[in-house]
């Protein structure tokens, strides 16, 4: 697959962001005369829980729980498909931001691999839901549930690529191809949150402390590469 490329986040971007950290509360007494976007992303967010996929929704389950008439779904989104698309491009958004930050907050090498592995860790249990709906639908999702997943993956491979040359070139060191490092440890880190998922605390703890000795011998790895055979 091609990978799309990574561009600074935009204006609407870093509103839906904004938008999409406020806690949105979902009324289910009477129906409403209005309905926003943000409102029926929270009612099937609330649906689906931790386990539950969008694909088993029904528009009258979202309607009943965002407190409207099933009309006024069809406002924003012309079916459920239409509704989880965006919703895993807006859950994408949020965490790549949340993870961004918290990689441009550390300055040391080790120090971003063991924030960016806790805070990734943290937000399976976030109230939002965005990194558990990722992971469920990249895994369990129809086929355009997981495309649309893909494409967000394919944005934090972009970003966090981007990030590890900026860092190496401060530490005044550089990886060998860093567009596959980025992926190995995108792919590495996704495949351990869905691993770890429905752990206890302390079996999280233990596997995420192996992923950030594998990220490291990644990095060492690409490192010596790029010292034995030197672009000419």
């Amino acid at each position: 697959m091609n990978q799309p490329s990574a561009t600074p986040y935009t204006d609407l971007e870093n509103q839906e962001h904004h938008h999409a950290l406020e806690k949105v509360v979902v009324r289910t007494v009477g129906r409403k005369a209005t309905i926003t976007k943000d409102e029926l992303f929270q009612a099937a967010l609330n649906l689906i829980g931790p386990q539950k996929s969008i694909a088993a929704l029904s528009l009258r389950e979202v309607a009943r729980e965002a407190g409207i008439a099933p009309n006024s779904f069809y406002r924003h989104f012309k079916d459920i498909d239409e509704l989880a698309i965006e919703l895993i491009d807006r859950s994408g958004i949020v965490l790549r931001q949340i993870l961004h930050e918290a990689r441009v907050k550390a300055s040391k090498q080790n120090s971003i691999i063991r924030t960016s592995v806790e805070v990734f860790i943290e937000q399976l249990d976030a109230d939002e839901g965005n990194l558990s709906l990722l992971l469920r639908e990249g895994y369990t999702g129809s086929n355009s549930y997981k495309t649309a997943v893909e494409k967000q993956l394919n944005y934090f491979q972009q970003e966090l690529k981007d990030d590890l040359i900026r860092l190496e070139h401060i530490n005044q060191s550089k990886l060998a191809h860093p567009d596959l490092v980025a992926k190995a440890i995108t792919q590495l880190v996704f495949n351990m949150g869905a691993k770890v998922i429905d752990l206890p605390i302390d079996e999280r703890k233990e596997v995420a402390e192996q992923t950030m000795i594998m990220i490291r011998m990644l990095l060492e790895g690409a490192r010596h590469l790029s010292e034995a055979h030197p672009e000419k």
